[in-house]
């Protein structure tokens, strides 16, 4: 049996007059809205739906820990902080810095490696002086932080040795002993001219016409001292004091002990005592 030919026309499939094509969705009657598909988190058809307050929202998780852990050994509990060095070179400088999550123990390192350098290496320049203890006093904070936290525990290494405190090492001692000399000199200097002004030493004698002195120096370093009169070492006997720069002495006297004051200025002229 013969196959018969395909229709023909401006249309070739339409339908025939006076026929619907079928519907594409399934017949629902008069007044009624279309239904939203029924997802598989949504209620099911004839179950009530869930309150409002019910339902929860949803958690992604966090893609790092509130604490990431010591950068060194990735221990915890670690904090961020800030250890600083310095290191002076004649004319140049040089400003050092570790910064990240430390530890316990591997910020204690950290501190004393770096603070125990600077002791040594941090005054070889002129303004070093000055900044290196800066320095070693802006350590004093991370080093209160590594103190109060806890052992450090977990990590995916060994925690870095803190080794022997700052004041107990070589390198720290071989500076801090001269620090240490420099300041107690200061009051020592204080305490010896005290000593010094108590006892008359360096001061120039105040004369009086009629004192007899000895000269315990030379004539060009004077340095009298006032004696008696009647005593065998009198070199020389006042005559007279100028009170002016005006005045000279005469008759073979000579000048000697020249005393200052805010106002003026003092000369004595002496005689031979004998």
């Amino acid at each position: 049996m013969a196959t018969p030919p395909p229709p023909h026309g401006p249309y070739p499939y339409a339908q025939p007059y006076g026929q619907q094509p079928p519907a594409p969705y399934p017949h629902r009657p008069a007044g009624t809205s279309p239904q939203p598909p029924v997802g598989p988190y949504d209620p099911q058809p004839g179950q009530p739906a869930p309150h409002p307050y019910d339902r929860q929202p949803h958690l992604h998780p966090q893609p790092y820990a509130a604490d990431p852990g010591c950068q060194f050994c990735g221990a915890r509990p670690a904090v961020q902080a800030t250890v600083r060095g310095h290191q002076g070179i004649l004319v140049l400088m040089r400003f050092l810095s570790r910064r990240g999550m430390f530890c316990r123990s591997c910020g204690l390192a950290t501190y004393r490696e770096m603070s125990a350098k600077t002791l040594w290496q941090g005054w070889w320049s002129p303004l070093s002086v000055a900044i290196t203890p800066l320095t070693l006093l802006m350590n004093l904070g991370p080093r209160g932080r590594f103190r109060k936290l806890a052992a450090p525990t977990g990590g995916f290494g060994p925690s870095l040795d803190p080794g022997r405190s700052l004041l107990r090492r070589p390198v720290a001692l071989l500076f801090l002993v001269p620090m240490a000399l420099v300041v107690l000199a200061i009051p020592t200097l204080f305490v010896l001219g005290a000593f010094v002004e108590g006892a008359g030493i360096g001061k120039v004698p105040t004369l009086a016409v009629g004192d007899c002195v000895r000269n315990e120096g030379d004539w060009q370093d004077q340095d009298l001292e006032i004696v008696d009169c009647g005593a065998a070492d009198a070199e020389y006997k006042v005559t007279r004091r100028l009170d002016t720069s005006e005045d000279t002495c005469v008759g073979g006297e000579m000048l000697a002990n020249v005393e200052y004051s805010p106002d003026k200025m003092t000369i004595s002229c002496l005689a031979p005592a004998r």
